[in-house]
C-alpha cells in the first residue's frame, strides 16, 4: 500500500469541530443526528452476526458511545492525538487508540464490521483509505458521508459558509448518492443496502 506523508495532507482534522453536532441544543440538529443513528442501526440489523467491530475517525468518541449500545465490544481509533483522552472518557472500558486510516493496526481480515462515519469526505486519499479498511475487514463496512449537493444547498439556505458555496470547512470530497455507491462498489465490495437520512448517505457493504 502507498505510504502517506501526513505532513503534506490538505486535511486538518485537528482544526475541526467534532463535538458540535452532538452537543447542539438545536431541536432540528438533534433530530437529524438521532435520525442518522436510527438509520445506522437499521443497517446493523441486516448483519447476521457481529463478534467484533472497529470505528475509525471517532473524534472525541461521541459516535462510538452510541454504537456501544448495540455492539459493546466495539473499539475505536482517532488520528488526532489530543482527542484520544476525551474519547476514552466518553467510552470507559473500550479499546480506544491513535492510528491513521491509511495505516490501520488490525491484522488482515480480522474485524467483522468496520464503521467509517462522516470521515471519508475529509480525506485527501479516500480510495487508499478504503483499500486499507478492506484489508482489515473480514466482511462488512458501514460508511456514511454527506449527500451532495443537498448538504451544501442546506448549508447555503441557512446562510452558512456562503463564501464557500455552502461547503463545510474540511470537506475535501463531495459525492452524490449514486457516485458514492459507485465508489464503494469499486474500492470495497458489494453494496447491500443504502439509507438516505437527510442530508447523508449511509451504506452497508460486504467485502468482495
Amino acid at each position: 500500500m502507498k505510504r502517506i506523508d501526513h505532513s503534506n495532507l490538505k486535511a486538518q482534522p485537528e482544526k475541526e469541530n467534532f463535538r458540535g453536532k452532538y452537543e447542539s441544543k438545536n431541536f432540528i440538529s438533534r433530530h437529524l443526528v438521532n435520525n442518522y443513528y436510527k438509520n445506522v442501526k437499521s443497517l446493523l440489523e441486516l448483519i447476521p452476526e457481529v463478534n467484533n467491530a472497529h470505528e475509525i475517525g471517532i473524534g472525541e468518541g461521541y459516535s462510538t458511545k452510541r454504537l456501544r449500545d448495540w455492539i459493546p465490544s466495539i473499539s475505536g481509533s482517532e488520528f488526532v492525538v489530543e482527542l484520544i483522552s476525551r474519547a476514552k472518557q466518553n467510552n470507559p472500558g473500550s479499546d480506544i487508540f491513535q492510528e491513521s486510516v491509511y495505516d490501520l493496526q488490525y491484522d488482515d481480515s480480522s474485524v467483522d464490521l468496520v464503521f467509517l462515519l462522516e470521515v471519508l469526505e475529509h480525506l485527501d486519499y479516500p480510495e487508499i483509505a478504503l483499500q486499507e479498511i478492506k484489508r482489515i475487514s473480514k466482511r462488512y463496512l458501514i460508511i456514511g458521508v454527506p449527500n451532495e449537493p443537498l448538504w451544501r444547498i442546506l448549508n447555503f439556505c441557512r446562510l452558512k459558509y456562503v463564501s464557500d458555496f455552502g461547503n463545510t470547512p474540511g470537506h475535501l470530497n463531495h459525492w452524490s448518492k449514486g457516485k458514492f455507491i459507485e465508489l464503494i462498489n469499486k474500492h470495497y465490495g458489494k453494496v447491500i443496502a443504502v439509507k438516505s437520512p437527510i442530508p447523508w448517505t449511509i451504506i452497508l457493504a460486504e467485502k468482495y
